[in-house]
């Protein structure tokens, strides 16, 4: 294998990578229905639930530890943060050879909702 066969494939994957953090980020950030959850408001919640767990019966205890556990891995994640505009940066660079190469249109894009502002951005345009 050449050199330059070793960095176009090299290029590729870091395009994928790019690509596949910034979606997965979109659909962590996506609104989602219903009142937005603070990190205040879940530690309330948390808090909430510790009391609510120690006078549950069996069934609803296992309810009860399992929305607290959900409910710590979502604060740690709130709380962690995501970087969105440095993935949207790494997105605009890779996403229009990642797109070329691999025949992805901007319908598809949209559909997985990229904003069309970034498409236009990364130089993926509509097709006619």
């Amino acid at each position: 294998m050449t050199e330059e066969h070793k960095a176009a494939l090299a290029e590729g994957r870091e395009q994928g990578r790019a690509v596949r953090r910034y979606l997965e980020a979109l659909e962590a950030h996506k609104p989602k229905r219903g009142r937005r959850r603070t990190p205040e408001s879940m530690k309330k919640r948390l808090a909430a639930l510790d009391t609510e767990i120690a006078s549950a019966d069996p069934l609803k205890r296992l309810h009860l530890v399992q929305e607290r556990l959900d409910l710590q891995q979502e604060l740690q994640a709130a709380q962690a943060g995501v970087d969105l505009d440095k993935l949207e940066r790494d997105f605009i660079r890779a996403a229009g050879p990642y797109s070329e190469r691999k025949g992805i249109s901007y319908t598809a894009w949209r559909e997985l909702g990229v904003p069309a502002n970034v498409l236009e951005k990364a130089g993926i345009r509509r097709s006619a």
